[in-house]
């Protein structure tokens, strides 16, 4: 059976180069970066040069901004904890928007509990952010904006810029969860009037539970955690060497084959997605049409379950999702496609794509040629479809 992996904006397959760099600081090169002895001094080298090539592919000239975390989660749990703790003094008031990743919602709900006020700012149909809502809930009390840069589920690719430069001229920090638009879009983080940026390594084909975080320098933030004077005094824990380094390798490699890779995803997105509405019925595209992830395909699929077909292409060796990784198991709608508007039982047919650099055309033939099966056979059986057949 062929296997065919769609889901790349959950976790991508490390490259057998990141696997490669990382396997030396597993075996003969396992000093503490922070022992001054020739195993410790030679392990420190290492980070430091993964270091920047991660601020390389992010674009900061500054290898003082990045700091090493364990990944997307507490990359923006420290951003967002850390400039609240940071600025109590000053205010008390957060804004974020409705279709964040989990880590910042949840993060923002923490810090209601702490008393601190959040505005969940409305998207529209096509998941973007209202810049006029988004203006209209600054206040003097406002310490942080936080909008991610491009949607996990969806793929819409926020404006960013404007927003960066609304929070300047507001004097507020401004905070993007970067996870999915990292090595997917080019962007300079310097020119782009953010503060804090996250980023995760296994998204980009590096390994799990290692990420990073860009701090602007001068950006007033606390520590998450506390012990030793680690990562410049800004995140304490032994540093995960073998994973800072896939990191690395993984960004450098991201950085070279960005322009070429991701034309090729968007060809292939398009052409599945052209594939899918000339062979099937009633289906909608989620997400905006153009300002999206080029590798990103949300489409819902009307009158069905998006379990169900996930299910049924996992049978045929394709993976898919019904969204976030992180939301799996959850009988609730998307968080994003609610806040989008869409119908409560249209946002249950809801399938993701995402493409990864090992797809291919092939790839693609074979699940337009499962899916249109599928979604007949399951459409056959679903009540939903039969009531609007007898109307």
């Amino acid at each position: 059976m062929r296997k065919v992996y769609l889901d790349n904006n959950a976790t991508t397959r490390m490259r057998e180069e990141a696997l490669e760099a990382m396997l030396p600081y597993y075996k003969e090169i396992y000093g503490n970066a922070s022992s001054v002895h020739e195993f410790g001094r030679t392990a420190r080298i290492a980070i430091d040069g993964a270091r920047k090539k991660v601020a390389d592919l992010l674009g900061t000239s500054s290898v003082e901004e990045v700091f090493f975390t364990s990944g997307g989660t507490e990359a923006d749990n420290f951003a967002i904890k850390g400039v609240a703790h940071a600025l109590k003094a000053k205010g008390d008031h957060i804004i974020t928007s409705a279709i964040e990743h989990h880590a910042v919602l949840n993060t923002c709900k923490f810090l209601e509990k702490e008393g601190y006020k959040v505005t969940y700012v409305k998207v529209g149909k096509d998941a973007l952010v209202d810049l006029d809502e988004l203006k209209k809930a600054i206040t003097p009390k406002t310490i942080l904006i936080t909008i991610m840069y491009a949607n996990n589920e969806v793929g819409t690719i926020e404006p960013i810029e404007e927003i960066g430069k609304i929070a300047k001229e507001k004097g507020v920090y401004f905070h993007t969860d970067a996870v999915q638009a990292v090595a997917k879009l080019p962007f300079e983080a310097r020119n782009l009037n953010v503060d804090l940026l996250s980023m995760s390594g296994h998204k980009i084909y590096g390994p799990k539970g290692i990420g990073a975080l860009y701090i602007r320098k001068g950006t007033k933030i606390t520590q998450l955690f506390h012990g030793g004077h680690h990562e410049m005094g800004k995140r304490a824990g032994t540093e995960n060497v073998a994973g800072i380094v896939g990191l690395g390798k993984a960004a450098e490699l991201a950085r070279k084959e960005l322009g070429e890779e991701n034309r090729k995803l968007k060809e292939l997105r398009d052409y599945l997605y052209k594939g899918i509405v000339s062979k099937i019925q009633d289906v909608r595209l989620n997400g905006h049409p153009e300002k999206r992830l080029p590798n990103t395909l949300n489409v819902g699929f009307k009158y069905l379950e998006g379990e169900s077909i996930v299910l049924n292409l996992d049978m045929e060796g394709i993976a898919v999702s019904t969204g976030s990784a992180c939301t799996s198991g959850s009988l609730e709608p998307s968080h994003v496609l609610t806040a989008m508007g869409v119908d409560p039982a249209e946002t249950q047919g809801s399938i993701r794509f995402s493409l990864g650099r090992d797809n291919t055309k092939e790839d693609m033939d074979y699940v337009l040629g499962v899916l249109g099966p599928i979604i007949k056979r399951l459409r056959e059986m679903s009540p939903l479809y039969d009531g609007r057949k007898q109307t």
